[in-house]
């Protein structure tokens, strides 16, 4: 299948029509201006025979382009093809999104895939047009304008922060990439009512319409643990680990935007940290592909029709989810609150939390290894499927992150006392993000199966469901919202 850049004729005809549904999938540069864009860009009006099309923002930079200041294309939504394939590009690209090349280098990043060097680079310049260092630079790049723009802290900080060798690096790479230098960048920022707030980094956050932030923000504030996440004045807030420290982040769904507000106790933390947000509320989907898919299907399209553009709630900590999986087998989600509260309280690590209620990171797989499990007020055999999932955490026999390898983190999971689909299967769509993980034993969508005329049992309902590949965990999230629980509803404001 030809990718959709190395088609001019399709795209040309995507930027004429200035459809903002695949700004992420690919970027047009003007040879006549040396500029490129979104394919929504209104700027945008040369003749076909001028545009050129490339895979990714870096691929563009690194042909001698530089990005229009009215469009922004490096913070368009990411492309959805990366965000759900399992393959080595996606893999590496999610891993990069994160910080992994600043922090441990190319060295490192091929370490975690498995891979060596030669071959990433390799895989990446083939896909994407450019490799691990030039997809860094630009997400370095953009951190550092978000660092510009929304904070007061000196230059040679930020160029610190954002992972740049130099102050020199940072000036010239700003430079090249933004045709602004860091001051005319500060000057131009938008008012925003006010100066910046020490210590606080604001942030727009776009998505792909459509958006259905419903069942997205409900079930996220419903499953909410006490002192690591809450709901407050119209947002969502919660503490998470970071590399070199942790981030409480606030997000507030807009029509056409998330409001982020993110307050960091290291600012080199700050790709990663928005990284974690955009995968927390599945920013980077394709709703229009993943509803039309998922439409052909007659007993399910009135759902599509209703509720529109539906996201998987996921989580920013891998390891954390796993743990509280665990804690939610067969029990109410009322319940696994109580559980999850009482191992925060008593090994997580305590925050301060100025501007809210949040008291505590969630404890890692390390502070739980200390865990009495007869302290446990739960079955036997639960504690002994939470001893043994801690274990492998800390063995490393167990490997759950955002750039992981799915089917291999199934194994793994498979392997350990205790865990069934249902465990197995809300990891992988959650923490791991795989689009098409399905749970047809879990209750609630076993109801609603039930309800909408669908086979109840799993197995004719998972036969059932292959129409809906590979978006079944979409699939689930309209199914869950045939009922009135809470996580089904956007929490007041």
């Amino acid at each position: 299948m030809t990718a959709l850049h190395d088609d001019p004729e399709r795209c040309t005809r995507i930027v004429a029509a200035k459809d903002e549904r695949f700004d992420g999938f690919f970027f047009t540069a003007v040879l006549t201006t040396k500029i490129y864009c979104r394919p929504s860009c209104p700027a945008v009006t040369p003749k076909p025979r001028n545009m050129r099309f490339y895979p990714s923002a870096a691929a563009a930079a690194g042909a001698g382009f530089r990005a229009c200041k009215r469009c922004r294309p490096h913070a368009a939504p990411g492309s959805p093809d990366w965000n759900v394939r399992a393959d080595l590009v996606s893999r590496a690209v999610r891993l990069i999104a994160d910080g992994v090349v600043d922090r441990d280098g190319v060295p490192g990043l091929a370490s975690r895939l498995g891979y060596s060097v030669r071959q990433v680079e390799r895989h990446l310049m083939a896909e994407l047009g450019a490799g691990p260092l030039a997809l860094a630079r630009m997400q370095r790049a953009q951190s550092a304008r978000v660092l510009i723009e929304s904070t007061p802290m000196p230059f040679t900080e930020i160029a610190l922060a954002a992972g740049f060798s130099s102050v020199r690096s940072f000036n010239e790479t700003v430079r090249e990439v933004f045709a602004m230098t860091p001051g005319e960048l500060r000057a131009a920022r938008r008012p925003s009512g006010g100066s910046p707030q020490p210590g606080l980094i604001s942030l727009k956050l776009p998505f792909r319409q459509p958006f259905c932030p419903d069942n997205l923000f409900g079930h996220l504030v419903a499953t909410a643990v006490p002192g690591v996440e809450e709901w407050r004045d119209g947002a969502y807030r919660c503490a998470f680990r970071l590399p070199h420290g942790h981030a409480i982040a606030e997000l507030s769904p807009r029509p056409d935007h998330i409001v982020g507000r993110l307050r960091l106790t290291d600012p080199r933390d700050l790709t990663a940290a928005i990284s974690r947000c955009r995968w927390l509320l599945d920013l980077d989907a394709d709703p229009v592909a993943i509803d039309d898919q998922l439409a052909t299907d007659p007993v399910l399209a009135p759902l599509v029709r209703k509720t529109p553009g539906r996201r998987v709630p996921r989580t920013t900590e891998p390891e954390q989810f796993a743990v509280r999986a665990v804690l939610g087998q067969q029990v109410s989600t009322a319940a696994a609150r109580t559980h999850a509260s009482r191992l925060v309280q008593a090994y997580g690590d305590p925050i301060d939390d100025p501007a809210g209620g949040l008291t505590h990171l969630f404890p890692t797989s390390r502070a739980l290894a200390d865990l009495d499990p007869e302290a446990l007020a739960m079955p036997r055999t639960r504690r002994l499927t939470l001893m043994r999932l801690i274990e492998a955490l800390n063995s490393g026999d167990l490997t759950l992150d955002i750039g992981g390898d799915w089917n291999k983190a199934r194994e793994q999971l498979y392997a350990l006392p205790g865990f069934g689909p249902w465990t197995v299967e809300s990891i992988a769509m959650r923490a791991l993000g795989d689009p098409d993980a399905f749970i047809p034993g879990d209750l609630g969508v076993r109801q609603a199966a039930l309800r909408i005329g669908l086979p109840e049992k799993p197995g004719p309902l998972t036969a059932r469901a292959q129409v809906w590949q590979p978006w079944r965990a979409y699939a689930v999230q309209h199914l869950w919202g045939t009922s009135d629980h809470a996580v089904n509803r956007m929490p007041p404001f």
